[in-house]
């Protein structure tokens, strides 16, 4: 399917706004974890990291399926590191949504790699139809 130029650009916009809707919900996604108590102490499960490291991947490739190129999860990983990193500086109250936690260094360097690798990777060649891999280099 073609799409004229300024549909792609409308599509590139809102996965970027995509990306950042999905920086700050995993800003705050990412902190959970399950607290068990057994009988040798309390033990730690941190979900909330895995769970937006997997719906990340998922929209960035989409918005590559969505853009037929892959600017479109670029897009959605720029969105995502712009507002992860805005979340992780120090308001004016003093208050911060990432702290300089273990695990959220692991977030923030997990989900660069995982985004990259998810954005980096191209469509297989028969999803594209001849007019868009043309534009391939394109936005």
């Amino acid at each position: 399917m073609t799409r004229s130029r300024g549909g792609r650009w409308v599509i590139g916009l809102l996965l970027l706004l995509l990306g950042l809707v999905i920086g700050v919900a995993g800003a705050f996604i990412q902190a959970q974890r399950l607290l068990l108590d057994t009988p040798w102490g309390v033990v730690s499960i941190p979900w909330g990291v895995p769970v937006v490291w997997v719906g990340l991947v998922i929209v960035i490739r989409g918005g590559v399926w969505a853009l037929g190129s892959r600017w479109g999860g670029w897009a959605v990983a720029g969105g995502w590191l712009v507002a992860t990193i805005a979340l992780s500086a120090e308001s004016p109250s003093g208050d911060v949504a990432l702290s300089g936690g273990g695990r959220q260094f692991v977030y923030l360097l997990g989900g660069v790699i995982l985004a990259s690798a998810a954005a980096s990777i191209s469509l297989p060649r028969g999803a594209v139809s001849s007019a868009d891999t043309r534009n391939e280099g394109r936005l």
